[in-house]
């Protein structure tokens, strides 16, 4: 479980890392993930089917829940808007 105090620096490697391992993504396209690699559109690996396994891996990874009605075409805009989304439900804790 992730600690309350990550860094946004720390939460957008942590987001990353879960994206490259929920998606199985090559080792160069996982090194190149920053907070603004934009997600839906420029990662093929990441269609409707993935969102799933990538909401499920985020919820393991940092002890969240994310509810349906949270979940948006904006929340995958980019590994920002996904890390900032995560920071924000770790300081709702």
């Amino acid at each position: 479980m992730a600690s309350l105090s990550l860094s946004p620096d720390q939460t957008v490697e942590d987001v990353a890392g879960v994206l490259a391992g929920a998606l199985s993504l090559a080792d160069d396209v996982a090194s190149g993930l920053t907070r603004d690699t934009l997600l839906f559109g420029n990662l093929p690996e990441l269609d409707s089917m993935a969102v799933a396994t990538v909401l499920t891996a985020l919820e393991d990874r940092f002890g969240i829940l994310i509810d349906d009605d949270e979940v948006s075409g904006e929340l995958f805009e980019s590994v920002g808007t996904l890390a900032d989304f995560v920071a924000a439900k770790l300081a709702a804790a």
